[in-house]
C-alpha cells in the first residue's frame, strides 16, 4: 500500500516575521523612527522593567524602571547643559504613570531644589524647598504650592511657623523676628497678619533690636483673645 505524504501545514511567513519582531525580554538598543533610542527590557512590545531612554531632540536621558511603556518606579532624569554639554540631573526619585509620583528630588535650573513628595507631577505632601535667595520652606504642599502646616526660614534667621494656603501665610501662626528679638503670634490672611500679639523675644541678644522695648500690656486672657480671633477666622472661611 503506497504511503501518502502530505505537506506539513505552515503558517505564512509574515506570521513568523511578526513573531520575531515582537519585543519581549532583554533587547539591545532599539531606535525609533524619530531617532529616540531605548536600551532595556520589554514586555509585549512595551518598555517594561529596567531601561534607558534617550530623546534625540532634547538629548534628555531617563534611566530607571518602566511599566507597560511608561516611566513607573524609581528612576533618574537628566538633560545636557546647553553650553558644556555635560548632563545635569533634573529629577531623581519615584514615578507613577510617566509622571513624578512618590518621594523624589527635583533640581531647578536656577539652583533651587525640592526634596519631598509628589503627586501627578506636582509637589504634594510633605517636602522641603530650598530657594535661590537662601530661604527654606519645609512642610505640607498641595498642587505645587505650600498648603497646610509649614515653616519658612529666611536667610537672616527670621522664621514663620503656621498655616499656609495657595503658597501664602494663612491661618494661625507665629513669626519670629530674631534680628529684632520679637515674636508675633496671630492670624494671617493671604500673607497679611490681620490680628495678633507682638512681644519681645530674646531682645537683649538680638543683632538689631528696636530702640525701645515693647510696653507691657496687661491682658487677662491673651490665649483667649487669640482663640476668639481664631474662631472668627474659622467662621469667615467656612
Amino acid at each position: 500500500m503506497p504511503v501518502i505524504k502530505y505537506p506539513r501545514i505552515r503558517d505564512p511567513l509574515f506570521y513568523e516575521w511578526d513573531r520575531k519582531a515582537q519585543k519581549c525580554g532583554l533587547r539591545h538598543t532599539i531606535y525609533a523612527v524619530n531617532g529616540d533610542q531605548y536600551t532595556g527590557e520589554w514586555l509585549d512590545n512595551l518598555k517594561h522593567g529596567k531601561g534607558t531612554q534617550i530623546w534625540k531632540n532634547t538629548g534628555a536621558i531617563y534611566s530607571g524602571d518602566w511599566k507597560f511603556g511608561k516611566r513607573d518606579g524609581y528612576g533618574s532624569y537628566s538633560i545636557p547643559d546647553p553650553v558644556t554639554k555635560e548632563y545635569k540631573r533634573v529629577y531623581t526619585g519615584w514615578w507613577e504613570n510617566d509622571r513624578r509620583g512618590g518621594r523624589g528630588a527635583f533640581f531647578y535650573p536656577n539652583g533651587e531644589c525640592y526634596d519631598g513628595e509628589w503627586s501627578d507631577g506636582l509637589r504634594s505632601g510633605w517636602g522641603k524647598m530650598q530657594y535661590k535667595d537662601g530661604s527654606v520652606y519645609e512642610g505640607q504642599w498641595l498642587a505645587d504650592q505650600p498648603n497646610g502646616k509649614g515653616v519658612l526660614r529666611l536667610p537672616n534667621g527670621n522664621r514663620y511657623e503656621g498655616g499656609w494656603k495657595d503658597g501664602k501665610k494663612h491661618g494661625p501662626g507665629k513669626y519670629f523676628y530674631l534680628d529684632k528679638g520679637q515674636q508675633l503670634e496671630g492670624i494671617w490672611v493671604a500673607d497679611i497678619p490681620k490680628c495678633g500679639v507682638l512681644v519681645d523675644f530674646g531682645r537683649d541678644n538680638a543683632p538689631a533690636p528696636p530702640q525701645y522695648p515693647l510696653p507691657e500690656i496687661e491682658l487677662h486672657d491673651p490665649a483667649g483673645v487669640l482663640a476668639e480671633a481664631q474662631a472668627t477666622f474659622d467662621d469667615s472661611h467656612n
